[in-house]
């Protein structure tokens, strides 16, 4: 490693308020194992006092928001976090993968009217809504050609998600009671595909450490019955997008990876605040109302997400073999209390946030290409 991080000290931070135990313990156990690997200390979950004038590199559950932020953590660049920096919330939000109503539609502040014309031919058909003065309008004009997937903008693995089919769907969804709420927090409608394989494609810069990979997530159900995330598939490599693409990739996953290259390179150029050493990337691919196929980044993760297991047992792999050329990793998400599979890493065992369970493992396999 770089002499920056010989003496640096690895930490957790749960960033949210009351998060769940299962995040929580999910940040400590990846941040132990970073450290392990890279050979550094460990220092447990973030505290001001025991970590006051310390050299910390940070392992955040939440990207970070905001100047204030920053500043009070002493991060200062991607060198500091295996996560990302964005100066407002909605940044790092489902939010700019598109467009607005019209110039007149609420907007926050800071909001990129070039990010999403930058993306536009990247992403699939949607807008984005701030108010419910505008939600009606903006159904009606995508509703044109088929059902919609209205997306809150803060939610994660899922939930939250409803198909509207119809105009009159949809009015009966604005005449709930917290609907003004719901809107103002953030909204994307979007083209509703069926048939659907959510590819994840992604890079982390952790050290002196570049990784890249491609892969697809799966669904399961979660003690509700709710289809959540269940898990992801990675082929990683060692390096950049050039070397994932110098493998022998079915053309699909070779559009989603080119896909996720536009939507991180308009990012970076239409939010000048924004850097992040782990970037991770959903799109999705299926068949629209018409029955032709669609392909589009979803959204974005500049956090620690539900692959980021994988991507530490990659570099794990890749800092042990350094000859290695590529590696297959699976990050699992289970909902059903079961005895661990021969040779995985468990991450998590114990309650969920929505259920009396949940179990997060990974495993790890060669590549045979």
């Amino acid at each position: 490693m770089t002499p920056t991080y010989r003496n640096k000290l690895v930490v957790a931070h749960s960033t949210r308020e009351g998060a769940p135990r299962h995040e929580v313990e999910t940040n400590l156990a990846l941040a132990r194992w970073l450290a392990q690997i890279l050979g550094l200390k460990f220092g447990g979950s973030y505290d001001p006092h025991k970590h006051a004038g310390r050299e910390l590199y940070w392992l955040p559950t939440q990207t970070l928001v905001g100047p204030a932020q920053a500043r009070a953590l002493n991060v200062k660049g991607p060198d500091d976090l295996w996560g990302g920096y964005v100066d407002h919330a909605f940044i790092c939000t489902k939010a700019i993968s598109h467009g607005l109503l019209s110039p007149a539609a609420t907007a926050p502040e800071g909001w990129s009217p070039e990010f999403c014309e930058r993306v536009r031919a990247v992403v699939l058909d949607g807008l984005s809504v701030f108010a419910v003065d505008d939600a009606r309008p903006a159904a009606a004009r995508l509703l044109h050609s088929g059902p919609i997937r209205l997306k809150p903008i803060h939610a994660c693995a899922g939930r939250g998600q409803e198909v509207i089919h119809s105009l009159d769907e949809f009015d009966a969804l604005l005449a709930r009671p917290d609907v003004a709420q719901l809107f103002s927090h953030g909204v994307v409608l979007e083209q509703n595909l069926h048939d659907v394989v959510t590819h994840s494609v992604g890079q982390s810069f952790i050290g002196d450490h570049v990784f890249s990979y491609c892969g697809e997530q799966y669904l399961t159900e979660d003690g509700q019955g709710e289809e959540v995330y269940g898990g992801s598939n990675l082929l990683v490599v060692p390096g950049s997008y050039e070397d994932l693409l110098k493998l022998d990739l079915p053309d699909d996953v070779r559009l989603a990876i080119e896909q996720a290259q536009v939507f991180d390179s308009a990012a970076l150029d239409a939010y000048p605040g924004f850097y992040a050493s782990r970037r991770n990337y959903d799109i999705a691919q299926g068949l629209d109302s018409d029955g032709q196929r669609c392909s589009g980044v979803l959204e974005q993760s500049w956090r620690m997400g539900g692959a980021s297991s994988a991507e530490v047992a990659a570099l794990h792999s890749f800092i042990n073999h350094p000859g290695l050329k590529a590696i297959r990793v699976s990050s699992v998400e289970t909902y059903v209390d079961q005895a661990l599979p021969a040779d995985a890493i468990e991450v998590y065992r114990g309650p969920a946030e929505h259920s009396d369970f949940l179990l997060k493992y990974v495993t790890v396999k060669a590549y045979d290409g």
